[in-house]
């Protein structure tokens, strides 16, 4: 397939490299223009372009930006994209570490991936975002075998879900359905089973254990084990 990358750091590099190694053609764009992505070019195989070309040139297009920055895309990205081009978004939220608090974000109301939906005008689909980008490149075993890490995937239109699914399956991973976007609170940061790397059964279990619909306390608890992780990682930053 044609693949289009908005977004050259650790999850858009990974991917690029994978994606490539499979014989996808893959061209990847971030905000500073081709010219400043030799390297990573050199380093994935992928062809340099920029966001608009990324956009146009895939059959499926990952956005991979830090949150704060989706505002700042262009309002045409998605013009002259096909309706059936799947968009998959790969963003997490982050006060503390890069993107500022949000409110719309942390009442609970709103998932991430439906905040980033609302801003490119285009349906999403929310996966990538709770593994760690070296496990992109390192740990996808084939189809069966013991071990397979699963991948959540959350969203409301059907036939783009299948594909992405389908992308998950090839890349190595196990493709776990987590139901519409408004159910992908459940694959965010501060849940158990962020950067937990589960099976897919135990997926499915965790996903029934914590139902559908986000009680308060399940919100409360989350951003609570949220803000802890980014304090941990702002403090190993800094040693």
């Amino acid at each position: 397939m044609n693949i289009g990358i908005i977004g050259a750091g650790h999850i858009g590099s990974a991917l690029a490299t994978r994606l490539v190694s499979l014989g996808h053609s893959v061209s990847i764009a971030n905000s500073r223009g081709p010219d400043t992505l030799k390297d990573v070019a050199r380093d994935t195989g992928a062809r340099p372009v920029t966001a608009e070309e990324a956009a146009r040139h895939g059959e499926i297009v990952v956005v991979t930006i830090p949150l704060k920055n989706i505002p700042k895309l262009p309002k045409d990205l998605f013009a002259d994209v096909a309706a059936d081009v799947p968009v998959i978004d790969t963003s997490n939220y982050y006060p503390i570490l890069r993107d500022g608090h949000m409110p719309e974000l942390e009442h609970g109301d709103l998932t991430e991936s439906e905040w980033v939906q609302q801003h490119l005008g285009r349906p999403v689909i929310k996966v990538f975002n709770n593994i760690f980008a070296e496990h992109i490149k390192t740990k996808g075993l084939p189809k069966g075998t013991a071990g397979r890490i699963a991948l959540p995937v959350s969203g409301d239109d059907s036939a783009a879900k299948q594909k992405v699914m389908a992308l998950v399956d090839e890349l190595g991973f196990d493709p776990v359905d987590n139901g519409t976007l408004h159910e992908s609170w459940r694959q965010q940061p501060g849940t158990p089973g962020y950067g937990a790397d589960l099976s897919a059964d135990k997926l499915r279990e965790l996903f029934q254990k914590m139902g559908t619909e986000r009680t308060e306390a399940q919100h409360a608890e989350y951003l609570a084990n949220h803000a802890k992780l980014q304090r941990e990682m702002a403090q190993k930053g800094s040693d």
